[in-house]
């Protein structure tokens, strides 16, 4: 991994020297828009509204809009203004880890000592796990001072970026002033529901599977060109599942009753879960060979469409030949 920055820790009199590095990366495959005619890649231009023109970029100013007024704001204003340099992640306070709300966290960071830092790093992490706590800290990045809170995950120190407090917006749903009246076999039953899916979070058995057939999609376009038909391979909807909800009114005891008999019973729920996974993921390694199979004979039948199509004669004596229209 490469670093961000490199700077500080001050908690109290003590200085850890730290080294920034993004815990987390995004895996989605980048997509690009292209002129379906001929496949030129399609790109975008800062044109002026006002005259039509082109405009390079040393000469886009940046301005705030609010209501009929526009405020120019110029960049020799904006580096006029006072900006935050400081490399230093200052502890503030120390909350119990239970009063951090996960709706304000942000992005993640993990932080790595330096050499001559490593026991403060150590005392600092320990000291965490010992007293249940999180540090509240506040650090800078790209000029803007940020809150942040320091938790310790596995042997790491993490840093993880807060929301300030007026940025998170308050819920204001009218149902929810309605206080429906819960049976107690309703929540029985839910209970039991809650019970038979428990389980301990392993992340690893979870994946992105819209990425992973994206990818296999991609892959299997690269080896055999645009021969193969997709809309056969992917995005097939399982037999006997509805599109949605037909809109019926169902007896919510009863719903919870035929969750549970479906999950199973205890802790197996688990299990079973990893091994329909398995299945599933076996199942789509076949449609792809499959699908692979299918767009090659495809790519034949095509070949052989394109040699018998009918040919006509003009009048310079030249050949041509017209290819068979497209179905739908």
């Amino acid at each position: 991994m490469r670093a961000i920055w490199s700077g500080s820790i001050a908690f109290g009199l003590v200085t850890i020297g730290i080294r920034v590095f993004s815990a987390t990366e995004d895996h989605n495959i980048t997509l690009h828009q292209i002129h379906d005619a001929d496949g030129g890649r399609i790109r975008y231009q800062r044109r002026c509204e006002v005259c039509g023109r082109e405009v390079k970029y040393e000469h886009v100013d940046r301005a705030y809009a609010d209501r009929d007024q526009t405020v120019v704001i110029t960049e020799d204003e904006l580096e006029s203004l006072p900006t935050e340099r400081n490399r230093e992640v200052s502890v503030l306070e120390f909350v119990p880890n239970d009063q951090i709300d996960p709706v304000m966290l942000s992005r993640s960071y993990y932080l790595a000592p330096d050499e001559r830092a490593v026991k403060a790093y150590h005392l600092l992490r320990r000291t965490l796990d010992d007293t249940d706590r999180t540090a509240v800290v506040r650090f800078t990045l790209r000029n803007k001072t940020r809150l942040g809170v320091l938790r310790t995950r596995d042997k790491v120190l993490v840093l993880q970026a807060l929301r300030w407090d007026d940025e998170i917006r308050t819920p204001d749903f009218p149902e929810l002033d309605q206080s429906p009246r819960l049976s107690k076999a309703e929540r029985d039953s839910a209970a039991t529901l809650v019970e038979s899916l428990s389980s301990d979070f392993t992340p690893e058995r979870f994946t992105d599977e819209y990425a992973e057939e994206l990818k296999q999609l991609v892959e299997a376009k690269l080896e055999k060109g645009d021969s193969m038909d997709t809309e056969e391979t992917f995005g097939e909807q399982p037999e006997g599942e509805d599109e949605g909800d037909d809109g019926k009114v169902v007896d919510l005891t009863e719903a919870l009753r035929r969750s549970v008999e479906r999950s199973g019973s205890g802790k197996s729920t688990a299990q079973k879960s990893g091994a329909k996974e398995t299945a599933s993921k076996k199942t789509r390694a076949k449609k792809t060979t499959a699908a692979k199979k299918t767009g090659a004979k495809k790519a034949a039948t095509k070949k052989a469409g394109s040699k018998g199509g009918k040919s006509t004669t003009t009048g310079s004596g030249r050949s041509t030949s017209t290819p068979r229209q497209r179905a739908g």
